[in-house]
């Protein structure tokens, strides 16, 4: 591996790890606040809506890290930003393109992407299922708590 690849490898990691790790931070604060209230109120509406509210901010985390890739891209790899953006995608996501390929000198990071990617979205989905877990423990806790505070009539 030359030393100008690493130069931009290494960046392009801990940028994206940088990223992440502050969008997830972000997202638990966001998170927090909604869930700190009563637990009671939130029914299975505003329960659907934190989570698609939260499954949009990830996909938009996601979408800034997959931008991020394809800047460098655009910069030093592609001629275009359509290219640069489609390859970044299928990159991060796994999928890989056929139809386009970086120049030699830089095919290790679309692999490298795509590792990254798998990693990035694994952080995301742990995250969502804390979220839900959390979700369904607590409705499950009140209805308990309803189930014995109901005492039965005597026939």
């Amino acid at each position: 591996m030359s030393v100008h690849r690493f130069g931009a490898e290494l960046p392009l990691i801990t940028v994206t790890l940088w990223l992440q790790s502050a969008g997830v931070a972000i997202l638990i604060v966001w998170v927090r606040r909604a869930l700190g209230g009563d637990m009671q109120e939130l029914g299975a509406i505003r329960s659907a809506a934190l989570l698609v509210r939260f499954t949009a901010a990830v996909v938009v985390l996601h979408g800034m890290e997959i931008l991020l890739w394809a800047c460098f891209y655009r910069w030093r790899c592609l001629p275009s930003w359509d290219s640069s953006i489609y390859f970044s995608a299928s990159s991060y996501s796994t999928l890989g393109c056929n139809d386009l390929s970086l120049p030699s000198n830089w095919r290790t990071l679309g692999p490298l992407e795509s590792i990254i990617g798998v990693l990035m979205c694994g952080i995301s989905v742990s995250l969502l299922f804390a979220i839900v877990t959390r979700l369904t423990s607590r409705n499950a806790r009140s209805s308990r708590k309803e189930d014995r505070t109901t005492v039965p009539s005597p026939p």
